[in-house]
C-alpha cells in the first residue's frame, strides 16, 4: 500500500509559479506510474499530467502542456508538479495518485490517491 501527501499549495499572482510535491511512503513507490489530477469549485476532477515509474515517459493534459511539468525523484520517494505562467483557470486542488499498471490519464485507474492540496491564483 502506498500513502501519498501533497504540500506546496498556495496563493499565487497569474503569471506566478509553484512547486508541488507529492511524498509516498512504502518501499515500493519507485514502481508506480505517478499522476496528477486537479478539481476546480463545481467541476469534475480532471488528469493534469502523469509520468511513468521511471520517469521516462511524460503525459499532460492540452491545457498545461508547455507550461506545467512533472518530475520524480524515486530515491526521495516523492513527485513534483512545476507548475509555471499560472492562470486564474489553474485554481484547483490538486491531487496526485499512484497506478501500477502505468502511466494514463484514466483517473479511475489510480489505485492510491492524496489528500489534494489547494492553489489558488488570483488575476
Amino acid at each position: 500500500q502506498v500513502q501519498l501527501v501533497e504540500s506546496g499549495g498556495g496563493l499565487v499572482q497569474a503569471g506566478g509559479s509553484l512547486r508541488l510535491s507529492c511524498a509516498g511512503s512504502g518501499r515500493t513507490f519507485s514502481v508506480y506510474a505517478m499522476g496528477w489530477f486537479r478539481q476546480a469549485p463545481g467541476k469534475e476532477r480532471d488528469f493534469v499530467a502523469s509520468i511513468s515509474s521511471s520517469g521516462g515517459l511524460t503525459y499532460y493534459a492540452d491545457s498545461v502542456k508547455g507550461r506545467f511539468t512533472i518530475s520524480r525523484d524515486n530515491a526521495k520517494n516523492t513527485v513534483y508538479l512545476q507548475m509555471n505562467s499560472l492562470k486564474p483557470e489553474d485554481t484547483a486542488v490538486y491531487y496526485c495518485a499512484a497506478d501500477h499498471r502505468g502511466a494514463t490519464m484514466n483517473q479511475r485507474l489510480y489505485d492510491y490517491w492524496g489528500q489534494g492540496t489547494k492553489v489558488t491564483v488570483s488575476s
